[in-house]
């Protein structure tokens, strides 16, 4: 979301890397560039003007030019005042009397019911026991959607269909959360294409009538600045806690994450990272900044394998690693778990640096590149899989049709997968179990060959 942004900062900081000690008149250079960086990826005009100051009144002092690294301290104070900007993590208000009632609302297609989903999910993780209300009485398949939904991830629903007033089924949801022994319940309320006065009523109503200890207002991170203008209409009526920001892995600028928070003063608790239940993120606003000024966010990604790749899959992984096992049936596996992870791009905002080893790589022809892969693979027979050696011109030629790619692309695979298996044996992984001594690494090649040299 943030690529186009990191570039143009990333780029305003190597020029003043090459400076060696700065001037005042550097940091003014480099700061209307950042200021235009800031301005492109639409964020609000006011916040980008007050985000600049601060960070000037700091870079032309003496803790920047009486350093030896001027350049990085100016990256370093950028990084701590983006995170002010960001504001602190803000977790959800699940105290008091059970059930916490937690009320979401937003316009229609922001995705309040698939958030209301994911909300329940990951509230079931970690140890909740969560109700999810319907109470969109307008849309009979969004009633529908959430009770699809509800099955998926095993929680409950509560509905009434659509002749009950919300107000009304926000009360019984509540009596029977209580005694079913629910401690959370998640209200999925009805959004309009625009906020109206009989929405805002109808909501006014729900939040009297429930008391709910978070209102959470879902907003599409694609539709920029007007994110904003919908967030301080919502907190005008029904006194909002939190924001979740949707549709953050699209291509979207990501001014609104920015402006939204520092505008409404009301902060961001989760973001949805992509179309799958389990894309939920709680907001951290120092791994964000991390990733937009490049620097990776390792922490994130280590949650995510965490959460995606079971523990006896990655010893099992190991001892095939160690054995030199590893077939293209293992290397099948490996690409399904990392599509598991999320899109390519957003991985890669996560690794430090790995945005500069991409250059010249469209993250969507790598992501392309991924699936052209797993289709030849798919098309070997499961004897080809383990046997690779098999593969003769005759094989090649019927797997390049069944995959719909070319031999040349099949012959490139193969090749790709054999200096693989050699790099393994070379880095001692492979050769560990057959009495070669293991050293610590990991998948070899760099991120190019990985992302972007298959198929």
């Amino acid at each position: 979301m943030f690529e186009s942004l990191t570039d143009k900062l990333q780029s305003v900081f190597d020029k003043l890397g090459r400076q060696g000690k700065l001037s005042e008149n550097d940091v003014n250079v480099a700061l209307r560039e950042v200021r235009l960086a800031l301005l492109e990826a639409d964020v609000n005009f006011k916040v980008v003007k007050d985000f600049v100051e601060k960070v000037k009144t700091r870079a032309i002092g003496v803790e920047v030019m009486s350093s030896l690294t001027p350049a990085q301290q100016v990256v370093k104070i950028v990084n701590e005042e983006l995170i002010e900007l960001l504001g602190k993590p803000a977790p959800l208000n699940l105290g008091g009397q059970p059930p916490a009632i937690i009320m979401l609302v937003g316009l229609q297609g922001a995705g309040k019911t698939t958030m209301a989903a994911k909300l329940a999910l990951h509230l079931r993780k970690a140890g909740q026991r969560p109700l999810l209300v319907a109470a969109d009485i307008y849309r009979p398949a969004a009633i529908q959607q959430l009770q699809v939904l509800g099955k998926q991830i095993d929680v409950p629903v509560h509905s009434e269909g659509t002749q009950v007033p919300a107000s009304t089924i926000a009360k019984n949801a509540a009596r029977l959360a209580r005694e079913k022994a629910y401690n959370v319940m998640i209200l999925d309320t009805a959004g309009r294409l625009q906020i109206d006065e009989q929405m805002m009523q109808e909501l006014e109503q729900v939040r009297m009538v429930a008391r709910p200890s978070d209102v959470l207002l879902v907003v599409d991170a694609m539709t920029g600045q007007e994110a904003v203008r919908v967030a301080e209409g919502f907190n005008a009526r029904v006194a909002l806690t939190g924001l979740i920001m949707t549709k953050i892995d699209g291509d979207a600028r990501g001014g609104a994450a920015l402006s939204v928070r520092q505008v409404t003063g009301v902060p961001i608790k989760f973001l949805g990272t992509g179309e799958k239940l389990v894309d939920l993120e709680a907001f951290q606003p120092d791994r964000l900044a991390g990733r937009i000024l490049g620097m990776g966010d390792v922490l994130t990604l280590i949650e995510r394998a965490q959460d995606n790749i079971t523990e006896e899959d990655a010893l099992a992984m190991e001892k095939k690693l160690q054995d030199g096992d590893f077939d293209f049936e293992d290397f099948l596996g490996q690409l399904r778990q990392i599509k598991k992870l999320g899109p390519i791009t957003d991985l890669l905002g996560m690794i430090p640096g790995a945005n500069k080893m991409m250059k010249g790589v469209d993250p969507r022809e790598a992501e392309g590149g991924l699936k052209r892969t797993e289709a030849i693979i798919n098309s070997m027979t499961r004897k080809e899989r383990h046997f690779p050696d098999l593969l003769n011109a005759s094989r090649r030629r019927r797997i390049a049709t069944g995959s719909g790619t070319t031999v040349q692309d099949v012959n490139g695979l193969i090749k790709q997968f054999r200096e693989m298996q050699k790099m393994m044996k070379q880095l001692g992984i492979m050769g560990g179990g057959k009495g070669g001594k293991k050293r610590r690494g990991g998948l070899p090649g760099n991120i190019k060959d990985m992302f972007g040299g298959f198929g």
